[in-house]
């Protein structure tokens, strides 16, 4: 399994946007990261900042956002809805997309619901339980909009 270091996954990012901005080609995988990366204006400035991006630290306890973790959830959300697993992730998705209208803003619903498993696995140092995201999920799918 890959199991990238903090610098590495950050690097993934950096790197991908950087092929996007000089035109050059990329692998699907920096496609789908720079494609996110585009829709995160607030972010350009620091993934074009280079070693600054790598060594800063964010502190949710003073209100920060991580935004390598922000993109790198749209990553693995993306991977689950393509291969939907947990089976039922896909529908869930499209489900929030319409009732949000768009696909970004219901990643962004989900990423609730994925900060929760894992916080919840950590916590219970146990594996992440795709039922709880899952329940989750089908919860917010239900909220009108």
């Amino acid at each position: 399994m890959f199991s990238p270091s903090r610098n590495e996954a950050r690097q993934f990012l950096i790197d991908a946007w950087k092929k996007r901005r000089d035109a050059l080609p990329l692998t699907p995988l920096e496609t789908i990261a720079a494609d996110l990366v585009a829709l995160h204006p607030e972010y350009h400035a620091l993934l074009e900042s280079g070693e600054a991006a790598l060594a800063r630290d964010w502190q949710p306890e003073q209100g920060e956002t991580n935004p390598f973790l922000h993109l790198s959830m749209h990553l693995s959300i993306h991977e689950q809805v393509s291969i939907d697993q947990p089976p039922g992730v896909r529908a869930l998705h499209r489900q929030l997309t319409e009732q949000l209208g768009s696909r970004h803003d219901a990643e962004h619903e989900m990423m609730d619901c994925l900060a929760e498993m894992i916080w919840s696995a950590q916590r219970h140092a146990k594996p992440p339980d795709p039922a709880l995201y899952l329940a989750c999920l089908s919860r917010k799918a239900k909220k009108p909009a």
